[in-house]
């Protein structure tokens, strides 16, 4: 039976190590980490990170000592980019995998957020136990206020906590200046709501990977650039005309009116936010990707179809709602919906059919 080899992995999934210390994942051996450590420990000294890597090396030693045959590895993450950066430590446990042939892992974190990229360890190796370093703390007051004080100097927490805080103060501030104090809670609790959901459902990720593309497009000279840049301004105009609906179409009857005023409002700028930026591109992608032309080239009918049927819905409902200063008959609303439907759907069609001839376009051009 072939003897087991253990991996003593440390991962720092925000890359204080590459950020802050100028080391390159992945760290493989004792001495390269203790290098890491060092680098690390001169650049920020408060960094928990810091701590974790000792207690790897720690791990490791107490497993050289019982004679154990293990390798320990430091694997860095992404500091701007959590999904490109939890790919990147698959990809380097791979090569760890295959350069060093380990079997099973003992993990070293510093907290919760590393555990985030259990799932990834697990696909590839068997995990045997999880070591968590937690750094102890003088219990005195003026302790806990440094402990406050770096806690809110973090730039995550401070993305995470004050900025949603501050939000919800300025939204409150704002109502309250126009003279709409009954529904400046409904709009700061809806704000909050969004917000919470945007965290929880990871979409401020996908904001980070398309910040990223336009850093991107924009060494690179892309005509994306220009075209995100454009579906931006769109996108904050369609917010603000989302919310001046609310305030002009404003009744108490419920969070659904909320909701679909605001899609009244804010649902044709959203879409012509959406389309604009994937016919930027599509044009970037025929210009120098082209054999990817027919996956991109359906977005702009979908984004359209889904558009028009939010917008039919929304009208629809409004119209038997009987929201003030909203001069739509029910039966014009039933009107809506059916056109906005039949358009939608057909909208889809159009782009599935213009997708397909696309893709055997590129197919031919590429035999040729």
């Amino acid at each position: 039976m072939p003897k087991s080899r253990v991996l003593v992995l440390c991962i720092d999934r925000d890359d204080d190590v590459g950020v802050k210390a100028k080391i390159q994942s992945p760290v493989i051996g004792r001495a390269a980490c203790l290098d890491a450590a060092r680098e690390l420990g001169l650049s920020d000294p408060e960094d928990s990170d810091l701590n974790a890597i000792y207690g790897a090396i720690n791990t490791f030693d107490r497993l050289q000592e019982k004679g154990e045959d293990s390798v320990i590895a430091l694997i860095a993450g992404s500091s701007t980019n959590m999904i490109e950066g939890d790919r990147k430590i698959g990809q380097h446990l791979d090569k760890i995998i295959g350069a060093t042939g380990v079997d099973s892992c003992i993990l070293v974190t510093d907290g919760a957020e590393d555990e985030f990229i259990l799932p990834i360890i697990q696909s590839r190796l068997k995990i045997s136990s999880i070591r968590r370093i937690i750094v102890s703390q003088m219990p005195d007051l003026e302790g806990t206020y440094y402990i406050l004080k770096k806690f809110m100097e973090d730039p995550k927490v401070a993305k995470t906590v004050l900025v949603p805080i501050g939000l919800a103060m300025l939204l409150f501030a704002i109502t309250n200046l126009l003279g709409y104090p009954e529904i400046a809670v409904v709009i700061v609790v809806g704000a909050l709501g969004i917000w919470i959901l945007f965290k929880g459902m990871g979409i401020d990720e996908v904001f980070g990977v398309m910040l990223t593309s336009l850093k991107v497009s924009l060494r690179r000279g892309r005509f994306t650039f220009v075209s995100y840049i454009a579906a931006i301004l769109l996108l904050i105009v369609g917010i603000i005309m989302g919310l001046t609906s609310i305030l002009v179409h404003y009744t108490s009857t419920g969070i659904l009116q909320f909701v679909l005023m605001f899609s009244y409002g804010a649902v044709g700028w959203i879409t012509s936010a959406g389309i604009i930026a994937a016919i930027g591109k599509i044009i970037d992608v025929y210009m120098n990707e082209r054999e990817f032309l027919g996956r991109v080239i359906v977005m702009p009918f979908f984004l359209f179809a889904i558009g028009a049927i939010i917008y039919g819905i929304s009208v629809y409902i409004l119209s038997i709602s009987n929201v003030p200063m909203l001069d739509i008959e029910p039966s014009m609303g039933i009107q809506y919906i059916i056109i906005s439907i039949i358009g939608g759907i057909a909208c889809s069609l159009i782009g599935m059919y213009v997708q397909s001839i696309t893709s055997k376009w590129v197919g031919e051009r590429n035999i040729l």
